[in-house]
């Protein structure tokens, strides 16, 4: 008769541990110290205009995050806005990417195989920077993994028709929230290529893949006319490959310690094509048009998550032939140093440092700094969003570059009158509060409406306060006098 504890280890399911251990991962510092960065304020305005706006919006601008911003609208509505209602889905999507890595490392390598994957996937670096961020890459992550599992259910004979429907509706769902999220498809055709799967698999996989891809084929579309919104994605250069060059590397020797063999369902087999396949896909889209940031294929990771835990899996039943007793141990104590060692990223990730700026820092210090019949610039205009999301501290300031809001615009920024009226608005003041980004992280001044802001205040206004903190400045300016 088993004992107690052996039983109770049978009767848990192996993704419940992952689950558990994501979520505290995920909710560990997960207000960041009350910071937003302008990513997620984005998310943050957007999510609280009404359904009309936001579908004007995307008539504009952010057409690719419009069932993302839809869905946190509808958080925002039922929860209230806050730092836990916008990460929080983040969080518990990684989870659901966590108990999928978990179930198909143990259905393809055995129970410590998918604890230990499921373990790792929260403990990655990228990973672990978007488990807590409010934008819609996590979810794209959970979808690829619900899908990938299925994909190893049906490889495994175990699907019906309903599955196939769940799997199409999985893969369109991560493409309307991220279209590049169609690159598991191929990722995904290599592993039925690697298995040699049937023919009713290639056929029901074959319309899956159709389907959703069509179903998302209007947004790829609509989308191309916005492109300029990733017009800042610099070029691929020689220095951006270390990162995917680094992960392929790791992720190739754990196939090989997997040992795979052509035409056999293998972690192999499934996770070095979803690691490799959407990080190679991603950098040759990057010849044609720069589009290589991370993010775009953070669900790439969920493979090399697979194959680290079953590499962890081989040494642990490596292990259990030498030193049975010791060798239970093996798993908790690859965790633990894993953990101890990644402590200062993991710190410095849940900083408000960790970001390029932070929104609600700066409005502290408006609030402070403003004074009666004071006017306010944006240089540049998206900077805006410190007053979308922190509008009381802007409250008696008179924004008099702004010709049209945002929400009437559906725009994130607003639309701003021409140089000459803002030059003749901006000589009509005696004090302007300038909102910009840090010198640090701040680019070159682009644009007459930019330049024109930037030279009236350097040749008309001196400056009498300044303050920066995380990455955005505001500079008070007063009215020089006349020369004598």
């Amino acid at each position: 008769m088993a004992s107690p504890p052996a039983a109770l280890r049978r009767r848990v399911p192996v993704w419940l541990i992952p689950v558990l251990w994501t979520v505290a991962l995920g909710l560990w510092g997960l207000s960041r110290q009350n910071s937003l960065w302008r990513d997620e304020a984005a998310t943050w305005q957007v999510a609280q205009r009404s359904t009309a706006e936001t579908v004007h919006l995307l008539g504009n601008v952010d057409v690719v995050h419009g069932c993302y911003y839809l869905l946190m609208h509808g958080l925002f509505e039922c929860f209230g806005p806050g730092t836990t209602t916008l990460r929080l889905p983040s969080v518990l999507a990684t989870a659901v990417a966590a108990a999928c890595v978990a179930v198909i490392g143990e259905r393809l390598a055995g129970k410590q195989a998918g604890l230990a994957g499921g373990l790792v996937l929260g403990l990655l670096p990228a990973v672990q920077f978007y488990l807590q961020e409010g934008r819609p890459y996590a979810l794209v992550a959970a979808g690829a993994g619900i899908s990938t599992l299925l994909l190893v259910t049906a490889l495994q004979g175990r699907a019906r028709t309903a599955h196939w429907i769940a799997y199409g509706s999985a893969v369109l769902a991560c493409a309307l929230l991220n279209w590049l999220s169609l690159m598991i498809l191929p990722a995904h055709l290599v592993t039925l290529l690697w298995t040699r799967a049937g023919r009713e698999v290639w056929s029901r996989w074959a319309v899956a893949s159709a389907t959703a891809t069509a179903g998302a084929l209007p947004l790829v579309l609509f989308s191309r006319g916005q492109s300029g919104q990733v017009s800042w994605i610099p070029p691929l250069t020689w220095h951006m490959l270390i990162g995917p060059a680094v992960l392929l590397a790791i992720g190739g020797l754990g196939a090989l310690l997997d040992r795979p063999r052509t035409g056999q369902l293998s972690v192999a087999a499934v996770g070095l094509p979803l690691l490799a396949v959407p990080q190679l896909g991603l950098l040759g889209l990057s010849l044609v048009q720069p589009l290589f940031l991370d993010r775009y294929v953070l669900f790439s990771l969920l493979g090399l998550a697979l194959l680290i835990g079953t590499t962890v899996g081989r040494a642990v039943r490596a292990a259990g032939t030498r030193f049975p007793r010791a060798s239970v141990w093996v798993l908790p104590a690859v965790v633990a140093v894993a953990a101890v060692g990644l402590l200062p990223q993991s710190l410095a990730k849940r900083s408000p440092e960790s970001r390029v700026d932070d929104v609600l820092a700066i409005a502290s210090d408006v609030r402070r700094m403003k004074a009666p019949g004071s006017a306010v610039l944006f240089l540049p205009a998206a900077r805006r969003d410190t007053a979308s999301v922190s509008p009381d501290a802007f409250s008696g300031l008179r924004d008099i570059a702004l010709e049209q809001s945002p929400k009437d615009s559906g725009t994130l920024k607003g639309v701003e009158a021409d140089a000459d009226r803002i030059r003749t608005a901006m000589l009509a003041q005696r004090r302007i509060l300038l909102v910009t980004d840090a010198p640090r992280v701040a680019r070159p001044v682009r644009g007459a409406r930019d330049r024109t802001k930037a030279a009236v205040l350097e040749k008309y206004f001196a400056v009498v306060g300044d303050q920066q903190v995380r990455g955005r400045r505001v500079t008070v300016y007063e009215r020089r006098a006349p020369a004598g």
